[in-house]
C-alpha cells in the first residue's frame, strides 16, 4: 500500500471526483465493512458534493429518498446522492430496482472492503478494529513494511503500532500497570482476539500467570477493583496508621497483593483516578494533612475533599480541551465523562469557593462551551452515519447495540432505563448510590436539536428523527416504536414491554413496580421504561443548577434506583442506563416574538416549519445558532439559543434543554452488572 495524500481513504476517494458527479447522480456502493461511514470518508465526499445515506428499513430509505433526494431531482437540482449497503457486492439485491437500475447504467455501482486496503494484513483481525484506528494502522505498515502477515503476525504488529503495546517489553508489574492504567483511563475497547493474544503471549513467562488477566485485561471496573482493594496495603506500607475496626479486607480478586503505585509511570494515573471518583479513597487508614500525592486516596484528607478535587481536575481539563477543529467524536464522549464530575463539584463546592475561583470556573466553562459548539457544527453531520458497534455513539444506535447483545451470556434479558432529561453530571451523583455494582460507563450524543420528543422517539425506535418526521411533536407514539423494533428483529409482542410514568405527580414507587410487575412475566425478554423525576424536577426549580443537583441528591439517598436495578438483576435482567437529553442553565436574552410562524417554542430551541421565518428572526437574537438540517425532517429548522442563554424575558433564570451544550448533548449510556 503505497502512502496517498488521503491515506488509506485514498483508494475509495478517488472514485468520487467531479468527473465522476458528471457520470451520474447516483451511486450504490457495497460495503460490507462500514468504510463509507467513517467520519473522515463522510466528510471528505460531502466537500466534494456527494451525500452519503445508508440502505437498512426499505420503508425508512424510500421517505429519507424521497424527502431529501427525489424532489430536487424532480425540481433539477444538482444532488450527487450515495447509497450504502452494508453487505456483499453481490447481495444487492434489495437496493430498490429503479436505483440499482440506474446506477448500472452510468457505471456507478461501485464495492469496497478491507481486503483491498490491507492487502498484507490478516483481513479477520483488520476487521475487528474501529475504523478510528486506520490513520494509525495504515501510517505504521506504509513505514514498517513488513510485508504478508498471518493473524497472529497481524495482532502482534496491531498491537505494537496501534495500541503501543509490545509484549516482550513488559518486564516488571509497573511495566503492566502502565499498560493497563493507560488503556482504562481512556475507557478503549480491544477486540477480543486482541486481549487473548496480549495475555496469551505475557503467560509465556510464569511470572504472569499468577496475575488474574483474563478479568483486568478486558474488564475495566475488574481492573478499578483490583487496584482499590490494594491501595489501603500500599498506604500501611508507607508508615500510614489503620483506623481500628477498619482493617481492609483480602482481595476478592486475586493476584499479587503488593502493587508499585509510587512508581512514576503508574502514580501519574493514580490520582486522576480518584479526582475524577473512578477510586474511592479509602476509610481504612487514618487521614491526616500529609501533602505527599497518595493523599488523594485517604478519605477525610484534604486532598480528597471536593473542594480539593474540584481544583485538580480543573486544571487537569483546562489543559486537555479537546481542539475545536481536529478532535475525534472519541475525545469529547471521554472528555465529557469528567467534565460531568467536574460540573457535579463545581456546584457542590460554590458555597465554600470565593468569588475569584467561581469566575474562575466560569471562564473555563465558556472555553469548553465555545470548543464544543464549534467542533460539532463541523464535525456532527458525519456521525449520523456511523456503526452502532463496537458501542453506540449516538441516541437512536441504543437499541441496535442491545438487540446485537441480546441472547448472548449475561443479556438473555434486557431491560432499558431512560432517565429523562438527566445530564452527565446529575448521573455522577445516582452513580455513587451504585456501589457494589460493576458500572460501565460511557458517554453518547443526544440528537440536536436536544428535546424530549426527538431524543427519545431516537432511543425507542433506532432511527433517526428524519425517520419518525410523522411524530416528531410529541412522544405518543414511543410504545408503538419500541414495540415495532424487537418485533422486527423477531420478538414476539408479548416479550416487549414498554413503560413511563402516567402523569406528572406519579411516584416512582408506582413505575418501579409496573416495571418488576413486567420483569415478573417470564415470557418478557426486553423492557424500555422512561423515568421521568429529573426532567419533572428540572422545569420545576428555582434554584438553577444547585438547585437541581439538590433534588437529584435528595432522590439518590433514598437507594429507589440502585433498588430497582437489584431488582431487575435478581430477574435475570441486563440492565442499562441512559437518557434522551441533559440540562443547563441560562438567562433570558429576550422571546422572540413569532406567533404562529415557530412550531414550538422553547427556551432553548425555538422551531420553525419555514426556513425564511427562522433566517428573519435569528438576527434578533445574537449568537443564536442556526442549526443546520443533520437528520432532520426537510421542514424542520432550529434556532437555537447559545450557552448561558434561555429564549426568555430578559432577568428570567432556567434550567432547561435544547441547546448544544455539552450538559445538553453528552449523555451517559451505561450498563450495570451484579456485584463486586
Amino acid at each position: 500500500m503505497t502512502q496517498r495524500r488521503d491515506g488509506w481513504r485514498g483508494p475509495i476517494l478517488q472514485h468520487f471526483s467531479e468527473a465522476s458527479a458528471k457520470a451520474g447522480r447516483l451511486t450504490v456502493v457495497s460495503d460490507p465493512d462500514e468504510l463509507l461511514t467513517e467520519p473522515g470518508v463522510v466528510e471528505r465526499l460531502a466537500a466534494r458534493g456527494f451525500e452519503l445515506i445508508t440502505f437498512g428499513d426499505p420503508v425508512a430509505f424510500r421517505y429519507a429518498y424521497e424527502s431529501r433526494f427525489r424532489q430536487h431531482w424532480d425540481r433539477g437540482e444538482a444532488t450527487h446522492l450515495v447509497v450504502v449497503i452494508r453487505t456483499d457486492h453481490g447481495d444487492l439485491k434489495h437496493i430498490p430496482h429503479d436505483l440499482l437500475e440506474e446506477a448500472r447504467e452510468s457505471g456507478r455501482v461501485l464495492s469496497f472492503s478491507l481486503v483491498h486496503l490491507f492487502p498484507s494484513l490478516a483481513p479477520n483481525v483488520v476487521a475487528e478494529l474501529d475504523p478510528q484506528h486506520f490513520d494509525a494502522l495504515a501510517h505504521a505498515f506504509e513505514h514498517a513494511n513488513p510485508g504478508n502477515l498471518g493473524t497472529n503476525a497481524t495482532r502482534d504488529f496491531v498491537l505494537r503500532h496501534v495500541f503501543e503495546i509490545a509484549p516482550e517489553l513488559i518486564k516488571q508489574p509497573a511495566d503492566l500497570l502502565r499498560v493497563l492504567l493507560r488503556r482504562h483511563y481512556r475507557s478503549q475497547v480491544f477486540p477480543e482476539s486482541l486481549d487473548a493474544r496480549f495475555i496469551e503471549v505475557l503467560t509465556q513467562s510464569p511470572k504472569w500467570r499468577s496475575w488474574p488477566l483474563e478479568r483486568i485485561v478486558p474488564d475495566r471496573e475488574a481492573f478499578l477493583s483490583f487496584l482499590g482493594e490494594r491501595w489501603p496495603r500500599f498506604l500501611l506500607s508507607k508508615g500510614l496508621e489503620a483506623v481500628p475496626g477498619r482493617e481492609p479486607a483480602g482481595p476478592s480478586i486475586s493476584g499479587p497483593t503488593d502493587l508499585p503505585f509510587d512508581h512514576d509511570d503508574v502514580r501519574v494515573y493514580m490520582d486522576n483516578l480518584f479526582v475524577e471518583g473512578l477510586l474511592e479513597p479509602t476509610t481504612a487508614v487514618r487521614p491526616n494533612d500529609d501533602d505527599r500525592w497518595f493523599a488523594v486516596g485517604i478519605a477525610g484528607s484534604p486532598a480528597s475533599s471536593s473542594e480539593g478535587r474540584f481544583f485538580h481536575l480543573l486544571d487537569e481539563l483546562s489543559a486537555t480541551i479537546p481542539s475545536p477543529d481536529g478532535a475525534t467524536y472519541q475525545e469529547w464522549q471521554d472528555y465529557s465523562l469528567r467534565w460531568g464530575t467536574w460540573v457535579r463539584l463545581r456546584w457542590k463546592t460554590l458555597p465554600e469557593r470565593d468569588s475569584q475561583s467561581e469566575a474562575g470556573a466560569i471562564a473555563f466553562a465558556n472555553r469548553v462551551q465555545t470548543a464544543f459548539s464549534t467542533w460539532l457544527l463541523r464535525r456532527f453531520g458525519p456521525m449520523s452515519t456511523l456503526p452502532y458497534l463496537p458501542r453506540p455513539v449516538l441516541g437512536h444506535h441504543v437499541p441496535h447495540y442491545l438487540a446485537h447483545h441480546l441472547g448472548q451470556p449475561g443479556t438473555e434479558r434486557v431491560a432499558l432505563l431512560v432517565i429523562d432529561g438527566m445530564a452527565i453530571d446529575q448521573w455522577r451523583i445516582l452513580r455513587d448510590t451504585l456501589d457494589g455494582h460493576y458500572v460501565d460507563e460511557h458517554a453518547i450524543f443526544s440528537w440536536i436539536p436536544t428535546l424530549t420528543q426527538i431524543g427519545r422517539q431516537a432511543i425507542f425506535s433506532g432511527r433517526i428523527p428524519l425517520e419518525f418526521a410523522t411524530s416528531i411533536e410529541g412522544t405518543h407514539r414511543e410504545p408503538l416504536h419500541w414495540s415495532n423494533f424487537w418485533q422486527d428483529r423477531g420478538l414476539p409482542e408479548r416479550a416487549i414491554r414498554y413503560l413511563k410514568p402516567q402523569g406528572k405527580k406519579e411516584s416512582f414507587e408506582q413505575l418501579a413496580a409496573d416495571i418488576l410487575g413486567a420483569a415478573d412475566d417470564g415470557a418478557v425478554r426486553v423492557i424500555g421504561a422512561v423515568i421521568g423525576l429529573i426532567d419533572q424536577s428540572m422545569h420545576q426549580v428555582g434554584l438553577g443548577t444547585p438547585g437541581l443537583h439538590g433534588l437529584v441528591e435528595v432522590w439518590s439517598r433514598t437507594k429507589q434506583l440502585a433498588g430497582l436495578v437489584d431488582e431487575l438483576l435478581q430477574r435475570g435482567f441486563a440492565v442499562f442506563i441512559t437518557a434522551d437529553h441533559g440540562n443547563v442553565f441560562g438567562r433570558g436574552f429576550g422571546k422572540p416574538d413569532v406567533g404562529a410562524t415557530a412550531q414550538q417554542r422553547g427556551e432553548r430551541a425555538h422551531i420553525f416549519r419555514n426556513k425564511d421565518f427562522r433566517d428573519n428572526t435569528a438576527p434578533l437574537y445574537p449568537n443564536a445558532i442556526e442549526w443546520p438540517q443533520i437528520g432532520l425532517p426537510q421542514d424542520y429548522f432550529p434556532l437555537i439559543a447559545p450557552y448561558g442563554a434561555c429564549f426568555m424575558p430578559e432577568g428570567k433564570e432556567a434550567v432547561s434543554h435544547g441547546g448544544i451544550a455539552l450538559e445538553e448533548v453528552m449523555v451517559p449510556f451505561v450498563r450495570i452488572t451484579g456485584g463486586r
